[in-house]
């Protein structure tokens, strides 16, 4: 079984807290993966990964954004192949899914029922609600089946 690569970027790169909290968060995504059952392949592609990382030479505006880039290549492609999923992660999806598809065709249905399309807006937090709902009982069933991380995603 081949070993994770650590993330060793040149400290002096780390100078706005943005790129710190995005280092850490990648830290952490990083050892929580190493606990689980992974291919080799896999572990291949995250290695180089960070191996990009680790020999960039970014810093500013580009740093956090190469930090994001890798990690959502990493959390999208353990969610395809394991099905692993960061905490929060279906909570956050649905939140917005909620809202485009549940909370809008509420809010016009109240508009026409109750003539006025100013209700449009009351129908929005209804669908919110009910996208964090559903998330959060995805999340419950990820973590019951140990496809969950021990990580919380921040941008």
């Amino acid at each position: 079984m081949k070993k994770m690569s650590t993330l060793r970027l040149d400290p002096g790169l780390l100078a706005d807290k943005r790129s710190q909290m995005l280092y850490q968060q990648l830290e952490t995504l990083l050892n929580e993966v190493e606990k689980k059952e992974i291919s080799d392949k896999t572990r291949e592609i995250i290695n180089q990964q960070v191996e990009a990382i680790n020999s960039t030479s970014l810093n500013d505006k580009a740093l956090p954004k190469l930090l994001k880039e890798k990690q959502t290549g990493i959390l999208k492609m353990l969610e395809k192949e394991y099905k692993l999923v960061p905490k929060n992660y279906y909570r956050t999806m649905w939140l917005a899914t909620g809202l485009a598809a549940f909370g809008v065709p509420i809010g016009i249905a109240l508009g026409f029922l109750l003539g006025n399309m100013a209700y449009l807006g009351i129908g929005l937090p209804i669908g919110m609600t009910i996208g964090m709902a559903l998330g959060a009982s995805m999340d419950k069933q990820a973590e019951a089946e140990g496809r969950q991380l021990d990580v919380k995603i921040k941008y």
